[in-house]
């Protein structure tokens, strides 16, 4: 048995204490929209029409015929606050890109775009503009839809591509307002696959795309494309050392990782993944001295979670009063689980109802659990 003091239990509190702050507020305002997802939106990835075989045609040809095809379906987004604050009074403004993804309407952007926004309106280019209204966000994947309603002949829609078979030194184009100069279009070639990056809320987004094409503020949620005019990319960030504009390395958000998400949004307004249900906290984190060097501890199961049906542990008090350490996850499915950020990649990529093959150390020895994967019903982002 191996057992833990008292400013140990402390130390694994507060390192797990802003992922319960963080579970309680999306639970409160996600709770009510816990629904499986079912059914999926209709996504297109037909080419769009007018672009020569790139293989056959001159760059500059290229160039003009996706962005003649493409810019189109970019919009501009424009999201206000207000504040009643006497200290800070008045309403502040934002901007940012989107691009039209279906017949209905639906805009696909950045949540960072549309976060905490109280007014969205859109605009097609020109002075006409039209109020958008949320639809669905994903904080982990900084991914949100919105839906304007405007006549059918200015929705047009951006096809998806395949991220998945991409490859360093392919070109790419990115069409957004930066700066407010509305449907910029910049060019420039995939300069590294499979970043890591963070949302906002510090939840780490695999295998994003990075890209010397210019990418400034206002680029964000605009479409990273390819030279046959599909979207491969969400626009998202860009390194800017010390302030500095666009250096030539920006990210985007692979667009495999929208279709995922996307349908979800429309159909739920949220993502509802499969989870553990565990508050978890990292063993490297932690200065002190514990059974293994690395891996994702459990301080607390959820009750009617997968954990708890499949007998994980969390910390336990003995009959004598001392605390005992819970599991460790080291492993998932033949998968080495070093950190939350591996126990939330995993997690993602399955689906709800898959078991999967859980080793903990558990009493001084690793130990199997198959754990079938259900939605906490308490709230969507817990883990």
């Amino acid at each position: 048995m191996y057992r833990i003091s008292a400013r140990q239990i402390l130390l694994i509190a507060f390192s797990s204490a802003f992922l319960a702050a963080s579970v309680v507020f999306f639970f409160d305002r996600y709770g009510s929209r816990l629904l499986e997802p079912s059914g999926s939106a209709s996504l297109s990835e037909n080419p769009p029409p007018g672009i020569t075989n790139p293989a056959i045609a001159t760059d500059e040809q290229n160039n003009i015929e996706v962005y003649k095809a493409i810019s189109p379906g970019v919009v501009f987004i424009t999201s206000t606050t207000f504040s009643n604050d006497i200290w800070d009074a008045g309403e502040r403004s934002g901007t940012g890109s989107g691009f039209i993804i279906d017949a209905q309407g639906h805009i696909l952007t950045n949540y960072h775009v549309i976060d905490g926004a109280q007014k969205l309106m859109v605009s097609f280019g020109g002075d006409t503009v039209y109020p958008a209204t949320r639809v669905g966000e994903d904080p982990d994947t900084d991914l949100a839809v919105i839906k304007v309603d405007a006549p059918r002949d200015l929705l047009t829609i951006v096809p998806f591509g395949d991220s998945d078979n991409l490859v360093v030194g392919q070109k790419v184009l990115a069409i957004g307002n930066p700066f407010g100069f509305a449907r910029t279009l910049t060019t420039g070639v995939i300069s590294g696959l499979q970043r890591p990056i963070r949302a906002q809320n510090n939840r780490q987004i695999e295998g994003a795309i990075q890209t010397d094409a210019s990418i400034n503020p206002g680029n964000s949620g605009g479409p990273l494309l390819d030279s046959s005019g599909r979207m491969i990319g969400i626009n998202s960030q860009i390194l800017s050392p010390r302030g500095a504009g666009s250096v030539g390395v920006g990210f985007a958000v692979p667009a495999n990782i929208a279709k995922r998400i996307v349908p979800q949004l429309i159909k739920n307004g949220a993502v509802v993944r499969p989870k553990l249900g565990i508050v978890p906290f990292n063993v490297a984190n932690l200065q002190m001295r514990l059974p293994v060097a690395e891996g994702v501890g459990i301080y607390q199961v959820s009750p009617n979670s997968s954990a708890s049906a499949a007998g994980l542990r969390g910390l336990s008090q003995t009959a004598d009063g001392d605390v005992q350490l819970g599991d460790i996850i080291t492993n998932i499915d033949g998968e080495r689980v070093s950190n939350g950020d591996d126990l939330y990649r995993i997690l993602d990529k399955h689906q709800f109802n898959d078991v999967v093959q859980v080793e903990v150390f558990r009493d001084n020895r690793r130990v199997k659990i198959p754990v079938r994967l259900l939605p906490d019903r308490r709230g969507v982002f817990r883990r």
